[in-house]
């Protein structure tokens, strides 16, 4: 690395004693690569005249004559020096240029003798020096956490794989926008750092302002601030933005990820639900063109309606506990631990029935593989959902999965101030006895409740996950363009 470095170093300093700037301030395009390859046969011929940049992917030199290919963002073309057109002074100054160098190249089109369409150049200038060697394009970039590390050295070395993985998120996120936006719904922003974080069960990262001389918080979720908005008189708001946790690092999670949380006054679960199914087949038909998308090999219908199972009874049918017959924390963790499952003494008999859950998920059952519904949770682990209407002890909660992914939550939200405080004192004694995911006491958005919040149902969406699925992505750092990573055994 150090000797072609030296090397392209030497070429960059020989450039600048001829008086030539190799990063000039600014350059000419009349045409994308593209546009002139789309209209190549109309265009072609010693009149006519186009100029195109790109990145240098080939070069090879025959005597007098050489070929280069350029890329763009946009496609790729061969070009033809000719020492005749150029001049010698012109002509020796390609042996200045590397592969990975921009160029700005101006002539016209033609077809070699191999049928290989190409500009024939007639004045071309570097535009930007590389000085480091490309990865090699044919055998790309095998490596995966080099590719998740130097995003750029992938998209250089995959090319449309890796670029094709990126646009598939980015109209994922437009369809869902379009989407909302169609049914009434608001897109807000609210804060990133918070006083006080809420709306979920995580660590949070801490920060200190020093102005203010206070400790805040990087968010772990928007649904506090979005519901002071219902409070206020929105009826439909939602937000795609980040949130941060202060947790692990698996094939699913990394700490700085994309959410998009909505809120619907008059509202329950129910009708969330009938939202999420639709509009996840929504953005199936207009990102993938169908509603059945392959996901590692596994295909999935998402078309509505999807199974709405019951949380207790697929715990029943596919780890075979009836929890129902464990009505206490002890005795369903000896029931685990009898069953060869690991418990968390720290944690209350919610959170081992979410153990239970993941627990479900990790046999790869191809019944649990499809688009469904979890629905109808332990109350205890719903510290913002209303209770179920008809049954004891759980809360109007739901999560969706598609094809073995959690990918959201969602209930029928808690508009009771009463039963709020109560449930936020809960989660404070559960901290005290030793679970720091528990949720903190947010007085603030008890004070806002008292003003009063209308029925209202609520939903967070993983995008990543999405993601995910749209791009048959087995890791969340593959839909990242540049996730967390450990360090390097450079960096220790």
């Amino acid at each position: 690395m150090s000797d072609e470095r030296e090397t392209r170093l030497q070429r960059l300093y020989a450039l600048r004693e001829q008086g030539i700037n190799p990063y000039p301030n600014s350059v000419e395009r009349t045409h994308t690569i593209a546009k002139v390859l789309q209209r190549f046969d109309e265009w072609q011929g010693p009149d006519g005249s186009f100029t195109l940049t790109g990145r240098v992917r080939l070069m090879r030199e025959q005597g007098k004559v050489a070929f280069f290919k350029i890329e763009d963002g946009t496609g790729s073309i061969q070009l033809y020096f000719r020492i005749n057109d150029l001049g010698e002074e012109a002509y020796r100054r390609i042996k200045l240029i590397d592969t990975g160098d921009f160029l700005q190249v101006t002539g016209f089109l033609f077809v070699t003798h191999r049928g290989e369409r190409t500009l024939h150049v007639l004045d071309y200038s570097i535009i930007a020096k590389g000085l480091r060697p490309l990865p090699e394009k044919y055998h790309g970039l095998e490596d995966v956490e080099l590719r998740q590390r130097k995003r750029y050295l992938d998209l250089i070395a995959n090319g449309d794989e890796a670029r094709s993985i990126f646009v598939t998120r980015s109209r994922t996120i437009s369809a869902m926008r379009r989407y909302l936006d169609n049914l009434g719904f608001l897109e807000v922003e609210t804060p990133v750092l918070q006083p006080l974080y809420g709306g979920a069960a995580a660590r949070p990262f801490t920060t200190h302002h020093n102005a203010l001389d206070r400790d805040l918080y990087l968010r772990i979720a928007v649904e506090l601030y979005l519901k002071r908005l219902i409070v206020g008189g929105f009826e439909r708001v939602y937000e795609i933005g980040r949130d941060f946790r202060n947790e692990g690092i698996d094939r699913s999670h990394n700490p700085e990820f994309t959410v998009m949380e909505c809120y619907q006054a008059y509202a329950d679960y129910s009708d969330i639900m009938v939202l999420v199914e639709e509009m996840v087949h929504s953005i199936a038909l207009e990102v993938k063109g169908t509603p059945r998308i392959t996901y590692q090999g596994n295909e999935i219908d998402l078309t509505p309606p999807w199974p709405r199972i019951h949380l207790l009874d697929a715990i029943a049918e596919f780890i075979g506990i009836d929890v129902s017959r464990f009505p206490d924390k002890e005795s369903l963790a000896a029931e685990m631990r009898a069953n060869g499952y690991d418990v968390d003494p720290r944690v209350g008999r919610g959170r081992l029935i979410d153990d239970l859950k993941s627990a479900m998920f990790r046999k790869g059952l191809p019944q649990l593989r499809q688009a469904l519904f979890l629905i109808d949770y332990p109350l205890d682990i719903s510290p913002l959902a209303k209770p179920h209407r008809s049954e004891a002890g759980l809360a109007e909660r739901f999560q969706p999965f598609i094809g073995g992914l959690e990918c959201g939550n969602a209930f029928t939200e808690l508009n009771d101030p009463l039963d709020q405080r109560a449930r936020f004192e809960d989660q404070m004694r559960q901290r005290v006895q030793g679970d720091d995911e528990a949720q903190v006491l947010d007085e603030d958005f008890i004070e806002a409740l008292e003003i009063g919040m209308p029925p209202t149902g609520g939903l967070g969406l993983g995008i990543d996950r999405l993601a995910m699925l749209m791009a048959d992505q087995e890791s969340i750092r593959d839909v990242i363009l540049f996730p967390t990573m450990r360090k390097t055994a450079e960096e220790q």
